[in-house]
């Protein structure tokens, strides 16, 4: 586990949405195991209340009606994330999060159903890929962390102009994997083009990911392979 440095704290937003169901996960890791600043902020909010880091929770914003994430993107708070993010600031989103800023198009691509048809919930085993994203470059790259997923629209999937944008940028955050690190097709859960679990913007400031690195945080869980990816956080900012 990465030693954490203490020098200041971050504020973190998280945001909550009507659906949202692991919000409370997410305050839990940040506030009580790692010790920082947080609020949370109501879909119906126009101010990120001082918040350096905004995080869209997990969930099923407005039913997943039309598509998951199609309705959030429009929420009032919505408008400050995409104000935040264009100003360089810090947004992340997990599982349903993900789905929002992609179709808030602060991502590229879009999540699509499983091609099961069905709802995942389970452990996975993803690894580190960029080496110079915020999220991942502080990781051990000859590490796998095991991460849960539960999701039904989890399979990314982009158009052939942002693919080879997303790899000619360094862009892939994490790639779904077996526990030695082979990127296989069945070690991929949900059909995701290249085996992609994470991605990032071009200008490496907005994240998204399916897995739940927040359910993954506390000792208490046998596993906090998650809250190394927090923990990186932390540590580059303050470095």
């Amino acid at each position: 586990m990465l030693p954490l440095r203490k020098t200041h704290f971050m504020k973190f937003g998280v945001v909550v949405f009507p659906g949202s169901n692991c919000d409370e996960d997410l305050v839990y890791t940040l506030k009580d195991i790692l010790h920082q600043d947080v609020v949370k902020l109501w879909h119906k909010d126009t101010d990120l209340q001082g918040a350096d880091f905004v995080l869209l929770p997990g969930g099923f914003s407005y039913g997943d009606y039309l598509r998951s994430g199609a309705i959030a993107r429009f929420s009032p708070i919505m408008q400050e994330v995409v104000a935040h993010a264009n100003k360089g600031g810090f947004v992340m989103g997990i599982c349903n999060g993900f789905q929002i800023l992609c179709e808030a198009k602060l991502l590229p691509g879009a999540l699509l159903h499983n091609t099961s048809r069905k709802f995942i919930c389970k452990n996975t085993f993803i690894k580190p890929v960029s080496k110079s994203a915020m999220l991942t470059k502080g990781l051990d790259f000859e590490k796998t962390y095991k991460i849960p997923i539960a999701h039904g629209e989890g399979n990314y999937f982009a158009q052939e102009d942002e693919r080879k944008e997303i790899l000619q940028n360094d862009q892939i955050l994490f790639r779904y994997c077996n526990e030695l690190g082979e990127t296989t097709d069945d070690s991929n859960p949900n059909g995701s083009m290249l085996n992609i679990a994470g991605v990032t913007n071009r200008t490496k400031n907005v994240f998204g990911m399916m897995p739940h690195p927040e359910r993954a945080a506390d000792f208490e869980l046998e596993n906090t392979d998650g809250r190394e990816i927090f923990e990186g956080i932390l540590n580059l900012v303050n470095a």
